[in-house]
């Protein structure tokens, strides 16, 4: 079941994060992990949120911001399963999301973006935060 998050939430997001960063971005330094993670519930109010439940246990979730999906992350747990595809599809189609930045070195990430209809637009150097981890700007 996918549902709106609430601040309540909150730490579980940061979970989820931490587990699905540690599997899929191996490419980010120590201290530059520790920095996003520190610095994520900031991030938290800026986006509209949606998680994905399981058993009353949110497992994955999304953050978008004008038709831009700013987060998808799920749970190492649950990966695999179907859950990315059905939040990026609520996304899409209850959420009109057009366009989504995903860092190039995460390669599982572009992959699936690009299986599911984005196209890449343009690339950045470095992140949103000046950081040297290269960006792939893509839009269906």
């Amino acid at each position: 079941m996918i549902r709106k998050i609430r601040e309540k939430d909150f730490s579980r997001l940061k979970e989820i994060w931490e587990s699905a960063v540690i599997h899929t971005h191996d490419f980010l330094a120590k201290e530059d992990f520790e920095y996003y993670k520190e610095n994520l519930p900031n991030y938290f109010p800026c986006v509209t949120l949606f998680g994905f439940e399981i058993d009353n246990q949110i497992v994955g979730f999304v953050g978008v911001a004008e038709q831009n999906l700013e987060m998808l992350f799920i749970h190492n747990d649950f990966r695999r399963k179907g859950i990315g595809k059905a939040l990026l599809e609520y996304s899409i189609q209850e959420l009109d999301v057009r366009s989504v930045d995903v860092n190039e070195q995460n390669k599982q990430a572009a992959d699936f973006y690009l299986s599911q209809g984005f196209n890449v637009e343009s690339r950045s150097e470095k992140d949103g935060e000046g950081k040297d981890y290269p960006i792939l700007h893509l839009s269906l």
